[in-house]
């Protein structure tokens, strides 16, 4: 088996991304499988192309893209994508898209191929605090979610892919407001490293609820 992880460059304000930093740190085999990196450019246009040409290259079995959320406190493997980019800032590019389809002709949202709650359930085993997501937001994480969905769903069948999110790493919220969540980077990646192995074990997803009530 072949897993592409893909992580993003830094973006806004920040001088760093936890994403592709802690991809960097996962080893080159998990469970067997091998792990092909890639960083993706943080713009809504050039990351699907990256994404694609990544994909047309290595051929990989699985797709697993990994994305900053500053402000959570767990990993969150994603569940949902959405038909929608709205950034609250430009991205990389100056690019700053208002309540724009990410694809003129995709459904209203896509559901991950990953067995999520399995992959939850390896990270909190392993002591790492780790929660479902049901919202990748608007910005070029959910961009990039849907749009690695949508060439699963035209062109690449055999694939399976999804998101998940990462907090800031501790050295990114030392200037910032007392209480904002942070994760060691060693720990981020072990995180990863667990769910990738949840992938690799579990064809489907396990039985379990992970619902919200809100």
């Amino acid at each position: 088996m072949k897993i592409l992880i893909t992580g993003f460059n830094p973006f806004g304000e920040e001088s760093i991304n936890p994403a592709f930093e802690a991809v960097k740190l996962l080893p080159e085999t998990i469970e067997a499988a091998q792990i092909v990196k890639l960083e993706i450019p943080t713009e809504f246009k050039k990351a699907g192309k990256v994404l694609q040409e990544g994909i047309e290259i290595n051929q990989p079995n699985v797709v697993v893209c990994i994305g900053q959320a500053g402000g959570r406190s767990a990993i969150t493997p994603e569940k949902v994508a959405i038909n929608l980019m709205d950034g609250r800032i430009p991205d990389n590019a100056g690019y700053q898209p208002f309540d724009t389809p990410v694809q003129e002709d995709g459904p209203t949202a896509y559901f991950s191929s990953l067995p999520v709650k399995a992959m939850v359930e390896a990270i909190r085993e392993d002591g790492i605090p780790s929660f479902l997501s049901y919202t990748a937001g608007t910005y070029v994480c959910n961009y990039l979610m849907y749009e690695l969905l949508y060439l699963i769903d035209h062109q690449y069948p055999q694939i399976k892919g999804g998101f998940i999110h990462v907090p800031f790493m501790t050295e990114q919220v030392v200037n910032k407001p007392n209480g904002t969540p942070s994760m060691d980077l060693e720990t981020i990646a072990k995180g990863l490293e667990k769910a990738i192995e949840a992938i690799v074990k579990n064809d489907e997803d396990i039985q379990l609820h992970m619902g919200e009530t809100h």
